[in-house]
């Protein structure tokens, strides 16, 4: 009964902390959960622990105690505050005071329409001892770095658990990526067997959403690559060889999705030719059947008049005269057309 009433004081503890889950790592061990008062407890005496513990703390920042509880407690820099106000913004990450700052971007993806009330973002704080990550919506990928920690993952540092958050990362890009190029191959078949009504706005629609997905997930390049040349001295080579290891991740599913945008582009450009082809197709066809009729229009319209002196007007045979005259004339100008046409087309 007293380890009950323990547990639900402290899950009431952390409740009015706006604490959603926190974990203590050692070298070479498996994670443990710990309360919000053991949280405080490790802060209180972080510097006497071994190199390689460290803590992750995860808030939620729509609490009202959550800012007030990360002030008193932990020792964050300002430009994390600062950071705070900066929502929607691409990924990236940056070195302050020796923390990492860092701020992902996660889309609940359904589809290729992305509403803004689907994007969610996660900002983080990092040193040798402890890793603080807060947001104000559930996200995708931060789920995923908790599974892998209660799963029994053994991570090193707090850099270690943010190369793996930036690998989750890749992985729902990467996904994306697949469920694009599926639906890219059917516009392709679709393009190919010649049904591609209405296709170009889909294509236009997908490649927006790409563009939009890779302003929002794709980490800045720069500032990776100026952090894995220049570490925090308390980042030793394994953290830095992992950290490089997700970003190359990240390039890679950056050059396919350039890739296929590129695709998008082309398959674009082709259904344009195509519907500008069956648009000059439809042009001649009208055009060539107004010169056919030209010659009948113009006889009709010479031998309506009401004047005297019009040929074959007392002939009974007068009228099947006009009739061939016209029809010569007809068939020798569709002869002619046609057959510049064809020497164009081919």
């Amino acid at each position: 009964m007293t380890s009950s009433r323990v547990s639900v004081k402290n899950q009431k503890l952390e409740n009015q902390q706006g604490l959603l889950c926190a974990f203590a790592f050692h070298e070479g061990k498996t994670a443990e959960s710990i309360s919000i008062e053991q949280v405080a407890e490790w802060l209180e005496r972080r510097h006497q622990e071994e190199r390689k513990a460290f803590v992750w703390l995860h808030f939620n920042l729509s609490h009202q105690s959550t800012l007030k509880w990360l002030k008193a407690h932990c020792q964050l820099p300002e430009q994390f505050y600062d950071s705070l106000s900066d929502e929607g913004s691409s990924t990236r990450i940056e070195l302050a005071e020796g923390h990492l700052i860092a701020l992902v971007n996660d889309v609940r993806y359904n589809g290729f329409d992305i509403e803004p009330s689907e994007i969610s973002t996660l900002w983080a704080s990092a040193n040798a001892h402890v890793l603080v990550t807060v947001r104000k919506k559930a996200l995708r990928s931060i789920d995923q770095l908790r599974c892998s920690v209660e799963s029994h993952d053994i991570f090193n540092s707090p850099s270690d658990l943010l190369a793996e958050l930036f690998r989750h990362q890749a992985d729902v890009m990467a996904q994306i990526m697949r469920e694009a190029t599926n639906k890219i191959d059917g516009v392709e078949d679709n393009i190919l067997m010649g049904r591609y009504n209405h296709k170009r706005n889909q294509l236009g629609s997908l490649r927006r959403t790409l563009v939009r997905l890779q302003r929002l997930l794709a980490p800045e390049p720069a500032a990776l690559f100026r952090l894995i040349n220049k570490p925090p001295i308390w980042m030793d080579e394994q953290d830095i060889n992992e950290l490089r290891q997700a970003t190359e991740e990240f390039s890679t599913v950056m050059r396919d999705m350039a890739g296929l945008q590129e695709r998008i582009k082309l398959l674009q450009e082709e259904i344009a030719s195509l519907i500008i082809e069956q648009t000059n197709r439809s042009l001649f066809i009208l055009t060539g059947l107004t010169v056919i009729a030209l010659p009948v229009n113009m006889i009709a319209g010479l031998f309506g008049m009401n004047v005297g002196g019009i040929p074959y007007g007392e002939d009974n045979t007068g009228f099947w005269i006009v009739v061939s005259i016209a029809l010569t004339l007809s068939v020798t100008i569709a002869w002619l057309g046609f057959r510049k046409s064809d020497r164009y087309m081919s």
